[in-house]
């Protein structure tokens, strides 16, 4: 498969987008497929890999998304895995589900990716075969209820400090943070959302069905090392 896309990504690629563009929407509020992939194979890797410091990110895999799902572009030696997420990762209830603008780097550490990156894989795999937003709620909340789906292994983080990323219909990106996962918790339990606590849980969104909690702590600095403004939205 990696071979396949490599050759697409040469001569073959823009007829190949081409096409994809002028199929029609997949499924009911999603935009062409041509629209949610990145063209350029390495400025994927690139974008991917600037979720996380270079010293972490530059050993990591890399996985870039293809027209069958996510694939291996290059193979690392620390256990994070690192790729671009487009907006079917979203809460269920966001505006923004199907907006093929959004792009979202993201690093996960060891046990996040035997756990809760196989959430992004499975919605993604739902996505690319054409599934509503509908339909794939009532499948993972499915899923939850059997009690198969992955449950945050302990320890589970992830590093999203790319200046590159938009999470939301809202221009811009949003604040450099870092995400704990872990099992469904009250915030209670972390102190979050606290006056003068650094750790965030977002509620302005439904739960989603996931067995998991997602914790935030806003960073100070990009990536690159750059200071963050003070105030994102």
């Amino acid at each position: 498969m990696i071979g396949t896309q490599r050759d697409l990504a040469g001569a073959t690629a823009a007829g190949v987008l081409l096409a994809l563009s002028a199929a029609p929407a997949a499924a009911a509020g999603m935009a062409p497929l041509a629209q949610y992939l990145i063209a350029d194979r390495n400025a994927e890797v690139a974008m991917a890999r600037s979720a996380a410091p270079p010293s972490v990110s530059g050993e990591a895999t890399v996985m870039v998304l293809g027209a069958h799902g996510y694939e291996t572009a290059v193979k690392g030696h620390n256990g994070f895995v690192c790729l671009v997420e487009r907006s079917w990762t979203s809460p269920f209830d966001a505006a923004w589900f199907w907006n093929p603008q959004i792009r979202a780097p993201i690093c996960y550490n060891a046990p996040a990716a035997r756990s809760v990156l196989s959430y992004t894989k499975q919605r993604t795999g739902w996505a690319l075969a054409g599934w509503s937003r509908e339909k794939m709620l009532a499948a993972m909340k499915a899923a939850a209820a059997r009690k198969v789906l992955a449950v945050p292994a302990p320890g589970a983080m992830s590093y999203m400090l790319s200046k590159e990323q938009r999470l939301t219909d809202a221009p811009g990106p949003w604040r450099p943070h870092m995400m704990f996962h872990v099992p469904l918790a009250d915030a209670a339990a972390w102190g979050a959302n606290r006056p003068g606590s650094p750790i965030m849980l977002d509620t302005d969104h439904a739960p989603g069905p996931e067995p998991e909690s997602v914790y935030m702590m806003a960073a100070t600095e990009w990536s690159d090392g750059t200071p963050a403004p003070a105030h994102q939205h």
